[in-house]
């Protein structure tokens, strides 16, 4: 079972290396900034693979310098702005009316959503700016910006600011890894499963915790 699901990971990431160098051999740097688009939307894209190979393949196989890793981040960054502004008002047209109708479906109550509008009207801003930077997190935290109508500009300033960092990071890393690229997953693999693992107790965990507290609300 383990070695099926190692190698069902495997072939993933493969897909995804094949499809985002395929992207960048045809479009280019527009391609940065579609993918990270999408990427913003909760479309499965990891800008994890995105960044890096942009910072590989659009850097530092053309013989580009170090201004140009910048410049990836930058169209990273402008492409992370708009698929979280699509997001953003998506959430803020009809996530409040279906988070009422079908939030118990997903463990979220009217209670929850009180709470999230009081959050972002008081620390929306560096709610947005620490939530661009974390991974699981940045492609969900457009979701309760517009649902507690957050002011949009501030919205968007603090989005792109918020990824920025990271987009830059991750491309600054493809640029210094290039070909070892390939050598540092034969050795990080492994790891993959145990992580998995942690992850889905993690996630157990918090739904035993949620599913507790919901039932204590209700009675």
């Amino acid at each position: 079972m383990f070695i099926h699901i190692n190698t069902l990971i495997s072939n993933i990431e493969a897909f995804l290396l094949s499809f985002t160098t395929s992207v960048y051999d045809v479009l280019g740097w527009p391609g940065v900034t579609i993918l990270m688009a999408l990427e913003s939307t909760i479309i499965p894209l990891p800008s994890e693979i995105i960044m890096p190979l942009a910072g590989w393949k659009l850097v530092l196989d053309k013989g580009l310098g170090h201004m140009h890793i910048v410049l990836a981040g930058v169209y990273g960054s402008v492409g992370c702005l708009m698929g979280s502004i699509i997001e953003y008002y998506i959430a803020r047209a009809g996530g409040r009316h279906l988070i009422k109708k079908y939030g118990r479906y997903i463990l979220i109550t009217e209670k929850d959503l009180v709470w999230a509008e009081r959050w972002f009207a008081k620390r929306g801003d560096i709610t947005v700016l620490i939530g661009r930077m974390i991974p699981g997190i940045r492609g969900f935290i457009s979701i309760p910006a517009g649902v507690a109508k957050m002011n949009v500009m501030k919205f968007m300033m603090f989005t792109f600011i918020g990824s920025f960092p990271w987009t830059l990071g991750l491309a600054w890393g493809g640029y210094a890894l290039g070909d070892n690229y390939e050598a540092i997953r034969e050795i990080s693999r492994p790891f993959d499963l145990p992580i998995l693992f942690v992850v889905l107790v993690l996630i157990s965990i918090f739904l035993w915790y949620r599913l507790k507290e919901i039932k204590n609300q209700s009675n």
